[in-house]
């Protein structure tokens, strides 16, 4: 279920960890208010603090290491399940080879969703991206995973980036307060920079997963057979916000696609 830490991605992750406990001690040792409620003997938000960034990498090494949904035999992909002949013969001309589609690179069956990332060199169930940051891929199994870790690391960052904040200090020049403040300086440049990026991420994942689409269906629509034939704004896979919402946080099996794809199996919530 989990792949090798010192595998494929040792480096970067290495590097994740270092940045983060590198930024988080440099808010320690400067004047912030971390430090103020430290020396004065409060230790709640010190250790909640904490707390939040080991969250944030134990969340970080989860998603970078789990398995998103490899396809390792025909027998993962079985995609034909609970499809009716009758609805097969539905399938639009354009999108036939859906039923018996191979993978070019693998060679194995793909089902509904399912795309090859050449990174990792395998097919991933409902492929979404792959992260080079986390250097895996993002599908089926730890999609939800990854919107929670970026959830986690938003509030560890914003908390940071007030921390950060509260410890510039006072000088009389410019050159004195650069001088004073520079390693907080490029801490705090750095948690604005990744706060930036991790709020654009959160709300473009959270808005595809409101309308039940991919970031690679998203983008890529207009190549992929089962997809190409509809409308601008029509989503086989969409049932509305709140049952797609459901259906991501709070159903754990596979899902056969095929099934939604049909409007078959589809009771409320």
């Amino acid at each position: 279920m989990f792949k090798n830490v010192f595998g494929t991605g040792f480096l970067v992750r290495t590097a994740h960890v270092i940045l983060t406990w590198v930024i988080t001690l440099i808010l320690f040792l400067h004047d912030t208010d971390l430090r103020k409620q430290e020396e004065n003997g409060e230790f709640l938000q010190p250790v909640l603090f904490v707390l939040l960034v080991l969250v944030s990498v134990l969340l970080y090494f989860a998603v970078s290491l789990m398995d998103p949904g490899f396809i390792l035999s025909d027998s993962d992909a079985k995609f034909t399940i609970g499809i009716s002949e009758e609805q097969q013969e539905m399938i639009p001309q354009t999108s036939k080879a859906l039923r018996q589609r191979r993978c070019g690179f693998c060679l194995l069956q793909q089902p509904m969703r399912a795309k090859h990332c050449q990174t990792c060199k395998h097919c991933v169930r409902r492929y979404d991206h792959h992260c080079p940051w986390i250097e895996n891929c993002v599908g089926e199994r730890n999609h939800r995973w990854f919107i929670l870790y970026l959830g986690v690391q938003l509030l560890a960052l914003l908390w940071g980036l007030h921390m950060a904040w509260s410890g510039f200090t006072y000088a009389p020049t410019w050159k004195m307060w650069f001088q004073q403040n520079s390693f907080l300086l490029t801490a705090f440049s750095l948690v604005a920079v990744f706060s930036v990026v991790v709020v654009l991420l959160l709300g473009s994942h959270i808005y595809l997963v409101s309308l039940n689409t991919t970031t690679w269906e998203f983008m890529s629509r207009h190549r992929i057979s089962y997809l190409k034939h509809c409308g601008v704004d029509e989503n086989p896979f969409d049932q509305g916000i709140l049952r797609n919402l459901w259906g991501f946080f709070c159903v754990c099996h596979t899902i056969v696609w095929e099934k939604v794809y049909f409007r078959e199996g589809s009771d409320p919530v």
